[in-house]
């Protein structure tokens, strides 16, 4: 399963993919907010993971490429929220770039195509994103897309320690009529 866009080719994962998410992934800027995979073995877990939700579900982060060159810049996409949270079950948007496509409007971009797939395509009512409170570069993505968020929303990620800086998250949403609304404009 694929998607296009202007620029982008957000697709399933390949092999290759491998090593330019690992690069990613070493990256200290990529990793700032995020879960860092431990290793190689894990980075290969993880991808196969993203296939077998395709499986599953039918969606999934895809593998975004850039039309005009071969190879991984990043991820984007929708999966389940793996967590119980208040808000779950839930979709939730993700994306991750490697730092030297950040700044050219990707990120966005395949967020849109991602949205609209999950709203088109698969029904959804709603879609929902989080992020450290101090992450301001994917919070500007969530209002730039669409999202709102709800401080009262807000909660401690149970996948983070006690004591972890990230732990609490920011909630955002997007409700498909708003979503709709936004396009009609």
């Amino acid at each position: 399963m694929e998607s296009r866009t202007k620029r982008l080719l957000l697709r399933e994962w390949k092999d290759e993919d491998i090593e330019p998410l690992a690069r990613m992934n070493d990256d200290p800027r990529v990793v700032r907010y995020l879960a860092r995979l431990a290793d190689r073995n894990a980075i290969e877990v993880w991808i196969n993971a993203q296939r077998e939700h395709f499986k599953k579900h039918g969606y999934g982060l895809w593998a975004l490429e850039r039309l005009d060159i071969a190879g991984s810049i990043g991820f984007c996409g929708l999966v389940n929220v793996p967590y119980q949270a208040h808000f779950t079950p839930a979709v939730e948007i993700a994306w991750r770039l490697h730092p030297d496509w950040w700044g050219r409007g990707y990120a966005t971009e395949a967020a849109v195509a991602a949205l609209a797939f999950g709203f088109q395509n698969l029904k959804l009512n709603q879609i929902v994103a989080n992020a450290a409170g101090d992450n301001v570069a994917s919070r500007r993505l969530m209002e730039r897309i669409g999202m709102s968020h709800d401080p009262k929303g807000d909660f401690d990620h149970p996948f983070k320690a006690v004591d972890d800086p990230l732990r609490r998250q920011v909630l955002y949403r997007l409700l498909y009529q708003d979503w709709r609304q936004k396009l009609q404009k």
